[in-house]
């Protein structure tokens, strides 16, 4: 049998990426929930960024809707 021969290299990138894969998750407890809902982690708080972003996404795709109760522009609804 042939032994398989690992690098050092190897090692090391597997060990970073099993370390920033398992170590990257948090825990959230009940009572810290109450500031994930505040006011400032609301992403639409800022009427103008939202109509910014819009815009943004309307000429980037040429279509317009699809983030409300309606249909995306393309006419399929």
């Amino acid at each position: 049998m042939k032994r398989l021969r690992i690098s050092s290299l190897s090692i090391w990138v597997l060990s970073g990426l099993f370390l920033a894969v398992f170590s990257g998750c948090a825990t959230v407890e009940p009572y810290q929930k109450g500031n994930l809902a505040d006011y400032t982690m609301r992403s639409d708080r800022d009427e103008l960024a939202s109509v910014m972003t819009s815009h943004i996404q309307f000429s980037r795709e040429a279509s317009t809707g699809g983030e409300g109760v309606g249909g995306g522009g393309c006419g399929c609804n």
